[in-house]
């Protein structure tokens, strides 16, 4: 296949996300980056592409500048999508012009900065009819493929209990205080929204128990804290949940609990098993029966079901993690985009996340909040 040609707003040099992006894109050879709007500063913009090989005159210095100058392009040139790695309150404007203007759209989580945001893009989305995707990466785990299509299987049975987790410890001293950029922008509401923490890792959490259930959080009760300092923006939660379905879950967030790194988990329940799957060891999907004895499935492993295998990329026993779950999310779209582009329609459930997805991570933020202002009242989604 053709390799897609990848134009990038925000990620310039020192972006941790943007240098994520650009290593999980290039992964599985279908996509090349072409151009960029790596900062608002045409001087920087230009430092950042000669750093990454990029031709100067491809480097813009606003994401309005290289969507007009890209369109003037021969399209065997010009960019095919462009890949938002901006702060929260950047996702909406060049999505917007990107769709408008002909582009498919790749960007970072939450979706935009405001719920309206949200359900404009999405209505930008289907008129376009242009594919977008969001990066909530975790749903590219081997392992997380597994749980999901053991469930849809139904081989846990009638799932009735759900409990997931996601907590940090990095903002568990005032680090916005010392000009650390990935701090300062997540605790300001203008830059961030409604939601701290919550907006951060919480709709990971929400996207990803959704995803793997098949289910969707119908009611929430939701106790938010902003433990820091000064601070505006929750950095704590825990939140009573009700599905679809009947069954019944929690959900506990954190970027205040002192000494974890990055400590995503889920615990699914049903009537004949349950599946245990956790983010630092993600290569082990531990299923727990009723009458027979526990199961430990592995990337490539024996039991491994074609819906996880597919996504399998080195020999079983060889770990494969953060930047392989973006890159799932990259080829996925890539796919997607190419048959697109081939004229065939889109897909109408594609495996990776859309923006019906943001548009759900963003009534979870909006519902979180008002609960929590209600004092942990329950609130329909």
């Amino acid at each position: 296949m053709t390799r897609l040609k990848m134009g990038m707003v925000g990620g310039g040099t020192g972006s941790f996300i943007g240098d994520v992006h650009r290593k999980a894109a290039s992964i599985d050879g279908l996509v090349e980056l072409v151009c960029g709007a790596f900062s608002s500063s045409t001087e920087k913009s230009i430092a950042s592409a000669e750093t990454l090989g990029i031709a100067k005159h491809r480097a813009y210095g606003s994401f309005e500048q290289m969507i007009k100058e890209e369109s003037k392009l021969p399209e065997e040139e010009r960019m095919d999508f462009v890949a938002i790695v901006t702060p929260n309150h950047m996702h909406f404007p060049p999505a917007k012009m990107a769709l408008e203007n002909g582009f498919h759209v790749i960007c970072d989580k939450p979706a935009t900065l405001t719920l309206e945001e949200s359900l404009e893009l999405k209505k930008i989305v289907g008129t376009s009819k242009k594919v977008f995707a969001l990066t909530h990466n975790y749903t590219g785990y081997p392992m997380v493929k597994q749980a999901k299509a053991m469930i849809a299987k139904g081989d846990l049975g009638t799932i009735r209990k759900i409990n997931v987790h996601y907590l940090q410890g990095w903002l568990s001293t005032a680090v916005e205080k010392t000009g650390q950029k990935q701090a300062s922008w997540r605790v300001d509401p203008k830059k961030s929204g409604i939601g701290g923490a919550l907006g951060d890792i919480g709709t990971h959490a929400e996207n990803l128990v959704e995803y793997i259930t098949g289910t969707q959080i119908q009611e929430l009760a939701a106790d938010l804290s902003a433990f820091g300092d000064g601070r505006i923006l929750d950095d704590d939660g825990n939140i009573l949940l009700r599905f679809e379905n009947g069954a019944k879950g929690t959900m506990t967030f954190s970027q205040i609990a002192t000494g974890e790194e990055n400590n995503l988990g889920v615990r699914i329940y049903g009537t004949k098993g349950s599946l245990d799957w956790s983010q630092e060891n993600p290569n082990e999907l531990v299923v727990r029966w009723l009458d027979r004895p526990k199961q430990v499935y592995t990337p490539g492993g024996n039991g491994s079901y074609p819906e996880a295998s597919e996504y399998v990329r080195i020999p079983a026993g060889h770990p494969e993690g953060y930047l392989e779950g973006f890159a799932t999310i990259y080829s996925s779209f890539a796919k997607e985009l190419v048959k697109v582009k081939n004229g065939k329609p889109a897909s109408t459930l594609p495996d990776f996340p859309t923006i019906e997805d943001g548009v759900r991570g963003m009534k979870f933020i909006y519902a979180a909040v008002e609960s929590s202002k209600n004092n942990a009242n329950w609130i329909k989604i």
